[in-house]
């Protein structure tokens, strides 16, 4: 692993680095260079080494290094290639629009990309750059199991796009990223027709930061309940949910159908009188959730106590409840 982030590299660095990844002689198999002004000239040069076939570079990290079209195009012309051996790329914080995007995912589609993972935090994407998306995820050719798009101004018709793709049979997707996109009850809408496919791959989704309110999360639980929902782990932080919400999201711990063992609902502010409702379905016989995180600034005695009385209890699968960062495991008390 080699870390050179924040190193003032620009084109010069990136050829020296090219030459080094073209090497038979190296084994580099990661390479941080985020925060470096390497426009996209200087990834041009670094694509030549990448395609090479002594190249055995498995991730690459490219965070607010001003990038744009022309190095999203370098870079699908390297997953394009049957050398590489790329499995994880971050370009988070560059400006690629939704046109760099497009760009990007003519390599995404190809039968010789491995990529696994992509990150796109605050690319300034939209509509277009999600339905390019949902065309890789659709495409048989693709191997992406982890995509995050937080940060991007998706808003629900964004997202309506990528659900496309993601009801997809070829689609293999596991984790979603969506923190902070603008999303609302049409976007949750989407998301529980994915859940409820038995096409859907999903095990993982970070909704954090969008004001869904109950009514967004409401609709989300229609797919949760789904007895095709593969979901895992769910992430609902500063989401402005309260009891409605905390009923719902019960009735889908409270089904039989429900794969759920992680659930994080922190930074809401208004759940103490939902506590009530979400312990009922954390003491169903059915409920299989292991790791709950609430915020505990704003509950009081009696929900914390009926918390920790449910994580003690034989009926309960809860193992850890992390209550505004303080941790409780089973056999603890307040």
């Amino acid at each position: 692993m080699s870390v050179l982030q924040d190193c003032n590299l620009s084109d010069k660095g990136c050829a020296a680095l090219a030459s080094v990844l073209s090497s038979n002689c190296s084994s580099l198999r990661e390479l941080h260079l985020s925060d470096n002004e390497l426009l996209d000239s200087g990834v041009e040069q670094l694509c030549v080494g990448l395609k090479s076939p002594h190249c055995k570079l498995e991730k690459l990290e490219l965070q607010d290094c001003n990038l744009s079209d022309k190095g999203c195009a370098a870079l699908a012309s390297v997953l394009s290639s049957n050398c590489s051996s790329l499995r994880e790329l971050d370009l988070s914080f560059n400006e690629l629009l939704d046109s760099g995007v497009e760009q990007l995912c003519v390599g995404l589609k190809s039968p010789h990309c491995k990529l696994e993972k992509l990150e796109l935090w605050s690319c300034n994407l939209s509509d277009k750059g999600c339905a390019a998306l949902a065309s890789v995820l659709s495409s048989n050719c693709s191997s992406l199991r982890e995509l995050d798009l937080s940060r991007n101004e998706l808003l629900d018709s964004g997202v309506e796009q990528l659900c496309v793709g993601l009801k997809s049979p070829h689609c293999k997707l596991e984790n979603l990223g969506l923190r902070c996109c603008n999303l609302s009850d049409k976007g949750c809408a989407a998301l529980a027709s994915v859940l409820s496919s038995n096409c859907s791959s999903l095990r993982e989704l970070h909704l954090s930061d969008n004001e869904l309110l109950d009514s967004g999360v409401e609709q989300l639980c229609v797919g949760l309940k789904s007895p095709h929902c593969k979901l895992e782990k769910l992430e609902l932080r500063c989401c402005n949910l309260s009891d409605k919400g905390c009923a719902a999201l019960a009735s889908v711990l409270s089904s039989i159908c429900s794969s759920l063992r992680e659930l994080d609902l922190s930074n809401n502010e208004q759940l103490d009188s939902g506590v009530e409702q979400l312990c009922v379905g954390l003491k169903s016989p059915h409920c299989k959730l292991e790791k709950l995180e609430l915020p505990s600034w704003n509950l009081s005695d009696k929900s914390c106590a009926a918390l920790v009385s449910t994580l003690n209890s034989n009926c309960s699968s809860l193992r850890e409840l992390d209550l505004n960062g303080r941790t409780v495991t089973k056999g603890d008390t307040l």
